[in-house]
């Protein structure tokens, strides 16, 4: 899917676009290529003399290899944007390349986009861009501006996965944990740590871009101002995911400890059985071991006399047991 977007009169304008034809219709200050066809790419090269590299969207690129600058002005950064799903939280690669140095661009760049699946960012961009007039004048404006979104779409993440912890904190909390309970907690807790950690990774790809681009020296002073904003934005998130760590650490080990205590009951149950049944076994073996003939058949209530005292045996150290509050 191909989408152009242009000013005007303040606001972003999205543009499909399904032929070459179409393109030479509109000045984009930003292209948004979403899993494009080579039909689609050799439109963007024979109209913008743009070559997308090959492995623009590969996650086994090397690090040091996803921010660079070409000879000819084009600046080129890879980077990550979170995805949000409840059933499969993600991090989706985006090449972005700024081209400013060509003829088909009529005296102002442009912003080319290529992913393979659309990413909540670049939504939340494209409605703050309509409604509001003024937000964006050039490409680079965009793409600061994605990158502030970026971030505030983390930190809503964030007070999401808050939220979720503490529903958790709860059910731990509540003092009456059981296997089932903990293993539902046990999972909310993993699938939390899961995102807090995307999370932490993605506001730190950011903060590299947001560098590289401070340092590629193509902003101005404006724009210079809102990336050492967007920069401490991402720094005060840093500690809201190492408290959502230590967080997630205490939860988890509240409810192993949960798990292990009613382990502990059910030992403690076999152990007080058994020591409870050591007085009628001991009578069972010297009844059944120190009589020169069964006693049934000289005494008639020799099974019932044995049996009670057994049973008289147990009650005891049952007694005993419920009066310490071991079989509680």
């Amino acid at each position: 899917m191909l989408n152009i977007f242009t000013l005007a009169n303040g606001r972003l304008v999205q543009e499909e676009i399904e032929s070459l034809a179409d393109l030479e219709r509109f000045r984009p200050v930003w292209v948004d290529l979403e899993s494009p066809t080579l039909e689609e790419k050799r439109w963007i090269k024979q109209h913008y003399e743009l070559s997308i590299p090959e492995d623009a969207m590969d996650d086994d690129i090397e690090e040091s290899a996803r921010f660079y600058e070409e000879d000819n002005g084009e600046l080129h950064i890879r980077s990550d944007f979170l995805i949000d799903d409840d059933e499969d939280p993600r991090s989706v690669r985006v090449a972005f390349i700024v081209n400013q140095h060509n003829a088909a661009l009529r005296s102002h760049g442009v912003l080319f986009s290529i992913h393979d699946e659309d990413v909540p960012v670049f939504r939340l961009l494209r409605m703050r861009a309509r409604r509001a007039p003024g937000l964006i004048d050039d490409a680079k404006d965009v793409l600061l501006k994605l990158f502030d979104a970026d971030a505030e779409y983390s930190a809503d993440t964030l007070e999401r996965i808050y939220d979720d912890l503490e529903k958790a904190s709860k059910m731990v909390l509540s003092g009456d944990v059981t296997d089932e309970m903990a293993k539902e907690v046990l999972g909310a807790i993993a699938r939390q740590e899961d995102l807090n950690g995307r999370i932490r990774r993605n506001v730190m790809d950011t903060r590299r871009a947001v560098s590289f681009l401070m340092r590629s020296k193509m902003l101005n002073a404006e724009q210079f101002e809102e990336a050492r904003q967007i920069l401490r934005d991402i720094e005060s998130l840093d500690s809201h995911t190492a408290f959502l760590f230590d967080k997630i650490n205490f939860l988890m080990d509240a409810t192993v400890g949960f798990i292990n205590i009613n382990q502990n009951k059910i030992i403690k149950i076999f152990s007080v059985a058994s020591v409870a049944l050591l007085p009628p076994t001991l009578i069972a073996s010297v009844y059944g071991m120190n009589f020169k003939f069964m006693p049934e058949l000289e005494w008639e209530f020799g099974y019932g006399y044995v049996v009670g005292l057994m049973i008289l045996s147990a009650v005891g150290p049952m007694l005993y047991f419920r009066k310490r509050g071991w079989l509680k």
